[in-house]
């Protein structure tokens, strides 16, 4: 886990896509899990599971109440979050894998 939160930070630095989640939608890039076992054997893509860890990329602009009000999305870009395993869409933006997801369906904030 520690090189996955260590290269979302050097993955910070590249521009993000020109893609504005609409609503409470945020847009996401999965971290990239470790493609070895501690013994030296080389895991196949097919043999990993999807991570649940990602890094914010863009945010909407929050769900708006009856009343008219607009609730913003308690995260921000950059922000490493836990999100559910199976949700949300997976797009490709310029050769990168994105997905966007409700900011309901985010668990957590990993600091």
């Amino acid at each position: 886990m520690t090189q996955a939160v260590q290269s979302s930070k050097e993955t910070k630095q590249e521009a993000p896509p020109k893609f504005k989640p609409l609503g409470y939608r945020v847009l996401v890039r999965r971290l990239e899990t470790e493609t070895a076992l501690k013994g030296g054997i080389i895991l196949p893509d097919t043999a990993k599971k999807k991570q649940e860890q990602a890094q914010v990329v863009a945010i909407g602009t929050g769900k708006k109440t009856t009343d008219g009000e607009i609730i913003p999305i308690p995260v921000k870009v950059g922000d490493v979050v836990l999100m559910e395993k199976y949700s949300g869409q997976e797009i490709t933006l310029d050769d990168q894998e994105y997905v966007i997801v409700k900011a309901d369906e985010l668990i957590a904030i990993v600091e």
